[in-house]
């Protein structure tokens, strides 16, 4: 799980066996994890993360989607 990010408490990584979806990120805080989908940016899926912080998160990845999306591209090519 190639971590591309930490801001805050949150690590944000891919799975490098899910190259066959969309390109997208995980976020991880202890337990629980989301999953954005990077093109558009948009929640995928979410495991115990409040709506406050999947905002927090959403903003980080609109600023980052440039840097994500290349980092995906690079790892999955």
């Amino acid at each position: 799980m190639p971590t591309v990010l930490r801001e805050g408490r949150y690590r944000f990584a891919f799975f490098s066996n899910e190259n066959r979806e969309p390109p997208h990120v995980h976020v991880k805080v202890g337990d629980d994890q989301a999953k954005f989908w990077l093109d558009p940016v948009e929640l995928a899926v979410n495991y115990g993360f409040k709506a406050h912080e999947l905002n927090e998160m959403e903003r980080i990845i609109n600023r980052h989607q440039a840097d994500f999306l290349e980092a995906w591209y690079e790892h999955f090519s």
